[in-house]
């Protein structure tokens, strides 16, 4: 009977650690990360893709998306991701640290695709998760012939590596991208450090904005098939 027991035990616990995720916004959380599938603009073009939560505990997420897009040149397909969803409604100005970590791969790189951060804050605590006032991106990798929204304003070095500084607005959400020289397939840093240079060099009212969104993940726009596997993945806030 013991047995039994251990054997449905280990059943469960696998389950819940083994999601494929194909809908547009499939989605699986447990403890403090979420992944999610989020073909947010499949419309703009045709493929596929799924996203696979490999293990979710409370020291990280490791997961992997495999897609495939055309049609659509230039336009975001999805942004498959895993988020940290603990505590962190907090003024930008009151957070003392963000440290994260992260080791992925990607199979094919003769895509246009990007590896990224992705964070919001909005003034309002309450506001949509999904946008924000400011939006900070933390491009990792760039593939093929991709940018990010706006344009190039500055190259600086943040956290020991040297970053292209790109500004846009997408409607009334101000967005500001660091964009690595070269692929960083390993990084662990702390993402405070970026917003601090914002504050100080780029008028962002660190004061006024609450942080509501923190994610990881990859915006495929057009190849494939290719698979982007994150051995692990651990964000926090403090």
């Amino acid at each position: 009977m013991k047995t039994i027991c251990l054997f449905a035990a280990l059943a469960i616990a696998a389950f819940a650690q083994e999601q494929t995720l194909c809908d547009q916004y499939g989605y699986y959380s447990s403890g403090s990360y979420a992944v999610n599938n989020n073909l947010w603009g499949q419309e703009d073009g045709t493929g596929s893709q799924c996203t696979y939560v490999n293990s979710i505990s409370d020291s990280g997420v490791s997961w992997s998306t495999t897609w495939n897009w055309s049609g659509g040149e230039g336009q975001v397909k999805s942004y498959a991701n895993s988020g940290y969803i603990g505590q962190m409604q907090m003024y930008v100005s009151d957070i003392n640290s963000i440290p994260t970590s992260v080791e992925w791969s990607y199979d094919n790189t003769e895509i246009n695709a990007d590896v990224s951060y992705d964070l919001f804050t909005a003034a309002d605590i309450d506001h949509d998760t999904s946008s924000g006032d400011y939006e900070l991106m933390i491009w990792l990798a760039k593939y093929g012939t991709i940018d990010p929204i706006g344009t190039q304003i500055s190259t600086t070095t943040v956290g020991d590596e040297t970053w292209e500084l790109w500004y846009g607005v997408n409607g009334a959400q101000q967005t500001y991208s660091f964009v690595a020289s070269s692929p960083i397939t390993s990084w662990t840093g702390d993402i405070q450090d970026f917003f601090n240079y914002l504050a100080q060099n780029e008028e962002f009212p660190a004061s006024s904005q609450y942080l509501i969104t923190m994610q990881f993940g990859t915006e495929p726009f057009t190849g494939g098939e290719a698979t982007m596997t994150v051995s692990n993945w651990s964000a926090n806030v403090e």
